[in-house]
C-alpha cells in the first residue's frame, strides 16, 4: 500500500496556539488531527504512515535547517506521497507548507499535495512545488479542503494525472478557444459600442479610490498617531490578535516607550518573516524616531496610543470597521495626521 507522510503545525496536532508556535520539529508514528479525517477519505488507497509536526514561528524563524531536519523525519518513513496541510489562510503555516513542499519535491522528488486559500503567500512562492487544492479562508471549510485533497493523492497512487481541482504545480495550461483572439476582441468591442452586456476575458480588480487629504501645513504643530496593519503588539500579544484574517485590533499606550525591542514588543502578523519585525518592533512602528523627533521640536506631539491589527487575509468588511472605529477616537483626542505602516 502507498505510503504518507502528512506535515501539520502545532494548532492542528493539538499541542497548542501561539503560545506554542515555537515547538521544534517532531514525528509520530500514524496519522494525528486532521490526518485522521484524510485517512478515511483515502478510503484505503494508500496509508499515512507518519506525521511530521512542527510550530510555525520555529519553522520560519529558523527556515534552512528546519527544512533540512524536516526533510530527514519525512525521508525516515520512506513516503511515496508527501501531504501539507492543508494551511487555509494561515500566514505562517502556508509558508511552512509551502517549504516542505519545495524541499520534498527538489529532495525527494516525490508528490506533494496541499491545501491552500488563494490568497495565502505560501502558495504564491511555492505553488510549483506541489498540487495545492484552493481551500477556504479558515479552517471552517476544513470538511471540503480535505477530501478534495483526498481525491488528488487517490488520482496520483492510480497513476493519473489530475486535471481540474487544483494549482497545477503553478504551471498554466492552454486553452484552445473556438474563434481568434482579435475576432473575440472585435465582437467584445462592438458589444460594447452598443451598449450591449459582454464578459471580458481578463477581468480587472476594483479597488476604492480614495481622495487624499490636505498636507500638514506644520508638522511642528502637529500631533500625530501611529496605526499599523503589520501587527506591531507588546509582547505576548495580550488581545490575541490573529496572524491573519483579524477580527479585532488593539489600542496599547506609549506614555512610557521610549524604544520597542525584543523584551516589549513584536509583531502577531503571520504574513512575512517575523524575526526582524521580533528583534527590533520599531522597523514596523517607529516609536523611537518620532520620539525623537518629538524632543527635537520637529513634531508638534505624539498621541498616546498606538493602533494595531493584521492586514494578512483581513476581510474588507472588517478593515473599514476597524477604521471607523479607530477614525472616531482619533478625531475624538484632536489628532492631526496619522502614520500608517504596513509589512
Amino acid at each position: 500500500m502507498p505510503r504518507i507522510v502528512h506535515y501539520i503545525n502545532q494548532f492542528f496536532a493539538q499541542i497548542g496556539g501561539e503560545e506554542k508556535a515555537d515547538i521544534k520539529p517532531e514525528k509520530r508514528d500514524g496519522f494525528v488531527g486532521p490526518g485522521q479525517a484524510l485517512n478515511a477519505a483515502l478510503g484505503g488507497a494508500g496509508e499515512i504512515v507518519g506525521t511530521v509536526i512542527c510550530g510555525d514561528s520555529y519553522f520560519n524563524e529558523n527556515l534552512e535547517a528546519v527544512s533540512k531536519e524536516v526533510l530527514e523525519m519525512i525521508r525516515s518513513f520512506k513516503p511515496d506521497i508527501v501531504v501539507v496541510g492543508p494551511g487555509f489562510n494561515a500566514g505562517r503555516y502556508g509558508m511552512a507548507c509551502g517549504a516542505v513542499a519545495k524541499i520534498v519535491d527538489e529532495e525527494l522528488n516525490i508528490p506533494v499535495v496541499g491545501g491552500l486559500y488563494e490568497e495565502n503567500p505560501g502558495l504564491e512562492i511555492y505553488k510549483r512545488h506541489g498540487y495545492f487544492v484552493a481551500t477556504g479562508n479558515s479552517a471552517a471549510s476544513m470538511r471540503t479542503a480535505m477530501p478534495a485533497m483526498a481525491e488528488i493523492v487517490k488520482k496520483l497512487i492510480a497513476g493519473e494525472t489530475p486535471t481540474e481541482g487544483y494549482v497545477l504545480k503553478g504551471l498554466r495550461q492552454n486553452y484552445f478557444a473556438p474563434e481568434r483572439g482579435s475576432k473575440r476582441a472585435v465582437n467584445m468591442l462592438l458589444k460594447k459600442i452598443k451598449g450591449e452586456e459582454f464578459v471580458t476575458e481578463y477581468p480587472m480588480p476594483v479597488f476604492d479610490r480614495v481622495d487624499p487629504q490636505p498636507a500638514v501645513k506644520d508638522m511642528r504643530k502637529a500631533r500625530v498617531a501611529l496605526v499599523s496593519s503589520g501587527g506591531p503588539v507588546p509582547k505576548g500579544n495580550p488581545d490575541r490578535i490573529e496572524a491573519s484574517s483579524a477580527s479585532k485590533f488593539g489600542k496599547y499606550s506609549l506614555v512610557d516607550i521610549v524604544d520597542l525591542d525584543s523584551t516589549n514588543g513584536e509583531t502577531a502578523h503571520g504574513g512575512y518573516d517575523p524575526v526582524y519585525a521580533n528583534e527590533d518592533l520599531d522597523r514596523v512602528l517607529p516609536i523611537d524616531v518620532i520620539k525623537e523627533m518629538v524632543a527635537a521640536g520637529q513634531i508638534g506631539s505624539l498621541h498616546d496610543f498606538w493602533y494595531s491589527t493584521t492586514g494578512n487575509g483581513t476581510s474588507v468588511a472588517n478593515s473599514k470597521q476597524f477604521a471607523k472605529e479607530i477614525a472616531e477616537e482619533l478625531l475624538r483626542d484632536d489628532v492631526d495626521c496619522v502614520i500608517l505602516t504596513s509589512t
